[in-house]
């Protein structure tokens, strides 16, 4: 008869142990792995970014010349199309995150204040609707818009389509600020004598100041990701975003060489600015 012996407490802890350090091996295994997949296709066009080689993936040594004609762009249109490209895209991002943050702001106030709750609750629904809804939808939605009201694709309509995009995600970023926010503090300026605009520019905005900033800051990197909504609003052929742009240049042929240096740089820019942000929150929480 087989007799089976009991284990101890110790030897109990000790399994537990063992199983929780190799179930922890496993979930950092899988996240390296993960972590390489995401990350493989911008170290692999990171290398092909130096060589001449006009066709991605093969190796003819090791070169800078992509990086000097980018920068030294005089006669090279590939370059000329790159920088005029991402100015461009900075220029739409930064005038449609500034008039999405100045309207989203303006509605997240307005819905604070409502009195009837579901005039309120409608507003929020409705809000959250570009969020959670496809943008191919939205950016078809916008395009028979301006078709059907007879408007040519400008400047305008690009900036109008990446509004609709980024506006949702300021209101959802202003919100919380507002319902933390010490309501006294604006009726008390209100009774000591202070006109409503004075009471809302010197006493609200600068409380919900860092939700307004994220909110910006939001929309404009949402903008400049954005590709769907750009390839439906934006202006004719004379007019492309760093999106745009790439899409185009890929029907066509290969990926340039200077295309393949621009997105390194950018990609080393991002880094750094990340890297930046998250020192200095380190400091302020060791503080």
């Amino acid at each position: 008869m087989e007799i089976r012996r009991t284990l101890s407490t110790d030897e109990l802890l000790k399994r537990k142990r063992t199983n929780e350090k190799i179930q922890k091996i496993f979930v950092k295994i899988f996240i390296f792995f993960v972590l390489i997949l995401m990350d493989l296709p911008i170290f692999y066009l990171i290398v092909n970014s130096f060589t001449t080689a006009r066709i991605t993936g093969t190796w003819n040594g090791f070169s800078m010349i992509p990086y000097q004609t980018l920068f030294n762009y005089a006669g090279n249109k590939y370059a000329q199309k790159i920088w005029n490209a991402c100015g461009n895209t900075i220029l739409v991002a930064l005038v449609a995150g500034a008039l999405a943050t100045v309207v989203g702001t303006a509605g997240a106030i307005g819905t604070h204040y409502m009195k009837r709750k579901w005039i309120k609750s409608t507003f929020s629904f409705v809000n959250q609707i570009p969020v959670v809804n496809a943008e191919i939808v939205m950016a078809i939605s916008l395009c028979i818009l301006f078709v059907s009201m007879h408007w040519p694709r400008t400047f305008l309509t690009l900036v109008i389509g990446h509004m609709v995009l980024t506006l949702p995600f300021v209101v959802l970023s202003v919100e919380p600020k507002l319902e933390q926010m010490d309501n006294s503090l604006f009726e008390a300026a209100l009774d000591l004598g202070a006109t409503e605009s004075e009471a809302i520019f010197k006493v609200m905005i600068p409380d919900i100041l860092p939700g307004i900033i994220s909110g910006f800051l939001l929309s404009v990197t949402l903008s400049l990701d954005d590709y769907i909504i750009t390839a439906f609003t934006k202006p004719g052929q004379g007019f492309d975003t760093i999106s745009t742009y790439v899409e185009a240049v890929t029907k066509k042929e290969s990926l340039p060489i200077q295309l393949r240096a621009f997105t390194t740089v950018l990609f080393i820019i991002v880094m750094g600015v990340m890297f930046i942000i998250s020192m200095r929150l380190k400091k302020r929480s060791e503080r």
